[in-house]
This record gives structure tokens, C-alpha cells and sequence, in this order.
């Protein structure tokens, strides 16, 4: 059953994704609450209330659950206990599993692996001495990251043809948390799905968009994907099968690696509307933000498909200055994120350039 007009959806996390979710939910005829420590914050712009609190402050998540017929997230590092516990008393979607297997680089993988999609290989680290034993395995190369709480580059090493030894004192300087080294893949280009699930097990997926990183950070998502139809196809279908794997409903990013024979490994799981799918409010009638209400409201999930071909490009910190430039573009959409300081790596905005198909 649908979700009335004039409910309320609740909305762990006031950031840009928040944001662009509270507006979806308006458009659809819903209120929205968001739950987020941050005064101010980018979703509380337009939201309907923000409940100021920690996201596993017991008396905050009461009150969420209280005003909310529903209650999504917007980022993967919302407590799963916290989740857990709203699931008691009102729908969450995506559940507390997508979470949980989100939130830790190595049951990520073991989890993707285990439903037939292939990743890179890995070693999970808690020592400097298994550090060592796993850079021989990889011949003394690897990206040796925290195995939790990382984003956009953060949280990360490289070694490049080292010697397998001497490396006391690395876990130590990552902050002696659990770590996960990942062998390197030769990929020719990275790629991301955004697909859907809603409530009665319906899944959409959008066209593959083929993303470019600078210092770890998204830069830019073009559609289309210089892929083979049947890598866009895999990908997809990679996609569904981990939708229905968790049971999920909501929209779900899925980044992938496409190897020079055009197949594919999986790099990571966003369980959440995602930055590589920020051009579909410019090139489709149904963005992904309206997709994701759309399915944890339980309304028919929209079309994906495109009607422009595109580039989405991220403002980075001071790229904010160039916005009279860009408004004086034609065919491009700005969306800007009401945050008011420009800091270096701090996601202030982004445009998407379009160009109509025939």
C-alpha cells in the first residue's frame, strides 16, 4: 500500500543527498523530517523539521519514528544498531542489512562474491606483520584501506612495487583500525549503476555512467558510457541481483570496474541515492531522488531511461566561484547545495550539461 499524500518521511542525515531527497519528497505531496546533529544543515533547508540530535541518540530516534510513516537515510554510516531499533517501530528502507554489509570493505566483498559478482582480490589487515604476508601475496602492490568509514579518497594507501617488509608502523599511522588490502585492476574506465527496488520487488536501473575521480572525488559522470551493450547489460543485471539479494527497497549505487575484454568487477555498494546519479534530474523525467521516494513510499517506481545524453561535473570547493559562467550556459543545470563555506575536497555543487538525443 502506498504512502499517503501530506505523510511524513523521515530522513537520517541533512547533507546534499538530504536535501535533494526532501525536495523529491515535496514534489510527491510529502513532509519531511530530518534527523541530523548539524544546525543548519543542507537538507534542513528544505525540509520540513530537523530534529537536532546524533544519529543514535535513543530519545532523537523516538521522536523520528514518532513523526515518520517511513524513514530512509542518505548516507551508509548511519548506525545499524540505530537502524535496528527504528525497524521495531516504523518501515526503514533500505534495510539495516544493506547497512551492515555496506559498512565494512571486507563483508562487502565476501558478501558480493558470494552472490556470483566477482571484485577485486583482497586480505583483511590488523597487523603490520599481516600487511606484510598480504603485499607478497600481491607482489608488493595494493590500495591498503580502513575497512570502515572511508569516502572520497579518504582513509587510504597506495603501494607500488614495494618489497614485501618493513612496514612497522603501518597500522599504527592508519589509526589502528581493521583494514582491508585490495590487489590492483587494470581497468580501462569505471562505471556506475543506479538502479531501484520498490516494494513489490520491481526493479529499474538506470544506463551506466561512466565517472572520472580527481584526488579520490568524483569530477565527472558521462552518459553514455563508452561500454559494450552487454557490460551495460552485466552491469545492470549485477545491480538486480544484489537489490534482491538484501531485499531492498530504495535506490541503490553500484560502482564497477570494466576490465579491457569489457567484463566487470565490483568496486563498492552505496546503499543510497548516490553523486553518480546526480545527472538523472537533468537527463531523465524521474530522477533518482524521486526514484527513491518513489519505492520506500511504495508508489510505482518511474522511467529510468534517459531523454539527453550528458555530463554531470561536481563544484568542488572553490569551483563554486565559477557559477555566473556556468548560469550563463544554455542547456545546463546547476544544483547548489546551500553550504556556505568553500573548503578544499568540500562538495559544494554540481552541473549537468545536456545534449539532446535525436
Amino acid at each position: 500500500m502506498s504512502l499517503p499524500a501530506g505523510s511524513t518521511i523521515g530522513i537520517i542525515g541533512g547533507g546534499q543527498l538530504g536535501r535533494m531527497l526532501a525536495v523529491a519528497a515535496s514534489r510527491l505531496g510529502y513532509r519531511t523530517v530530518v534527523l541530523e546533529p548539524q544546525a543548519d544543515c543542507p537538507a534542513a533547508q528544505v525540509a520540513n523539521r530537523q530534529i537536532a540530535a546524533r544519529y543514535d541518540d535513543p530519545a532523537a530516534l523516538a521522536e523520528l519514528a514518532a513523526s515518520s510513516s517511513v524513514v530512509t537515510y542518505e548516507f551508509e554510516n548511519v548506525p545499524v544498531a540505530a537502524a535496528s531499533a527504528l525497524a521495531a517501530k516504523v518501515p526503514v528502507h533500505p534495510p539495516a542489512r544493506a547497512l551492515e554489509v555496506a559498512q565494512d570493505r571486507v563483508g562487502e566483498k565476501t558478501f558480493l562474491n558470494g552472490i556470483g559478482i566477482a571484485t577485486a582480490d583482497f586480505h583483511a589487515v590488523d597487523n603490520d606483520d599481516e600487511l606484510t604476508a598480504a603485499l607478497k601475496a600481491f607482489d608488493g602492490s595494493g590500495i591498503l584501506k580502513t575497512r570502515r568509514m572511508g569516502y572520497d579518497g579518504k582513509g587510504q594507501r597506495v603501494f607500488r612495487n614495494m618489497e614485501t617488509g618493513g612496514f612497522a608502523g603501518t597500522c599504527e599511522a592508519m589509526g589502528n583500525v581493521p583494514l582491508i588490502l585490495e590487489s590492483f585492476v587494470p581497468f580501462e574506465r569505471e562505471i556506475s549503476v543506479i538502479a531501484a527496488r520498490g516494494l513489490d520487488g520491481e526493479v529499474v536501473a538506470y544506463d551506466p555512467a561512466e565517472n572520472i575521480h580527481r584526488n579520490g572525488i568524483l569530477h565527472t559522470s558521462t552518459l553514455p558510457a563508452a561500454i559494450m551493450p552487454g557490460t551495460a547489460e552485466a552491469a545492470r543485471m549485477a545491480a538486480s541481483n544484489i537489490l534482491s539479494a538484501l531485499n531492498y527497497v530504495g535506490v541503490i549505487g553500484v560502482e564497477f570496474f570494466v576490465l579491457a575484454d569489457g567484463s566487470l568487477l565490483a568496486n563498492e555498494i552505496a546503499p543510497r541515492v548516490h553523486n553518480s546519479g546526480h545527472w538523472t534530474e537533468a537527463a531523465c523525467i524521474v530522477s533518482q531522488f524521486e526514484q527513491h521516494i518513489r519505492a520506500v513510499a511504495g508508489l510505482p517506481l518511474g522511467n529510468p531511461q534517459r531523454h539527453s545524453d550528458c555530463v554531470m561535473e561536481n563544484l568542488i570547493g572553490d569551483d563554486v566561484l565559477r557559477v555566473p559562467a556556468l548560469l550563463a550556459e544554455p542547456d545546463l543545470m546547476l544544483h547548489l547545495y546551500g553550504k556556505a563555506e568553500a573548503r578544499p575536497g568540500r562538495k559544494m555543487g554540481h552541473f549537468t550539461r545536456i545534449s539532446r538525443r535525436a
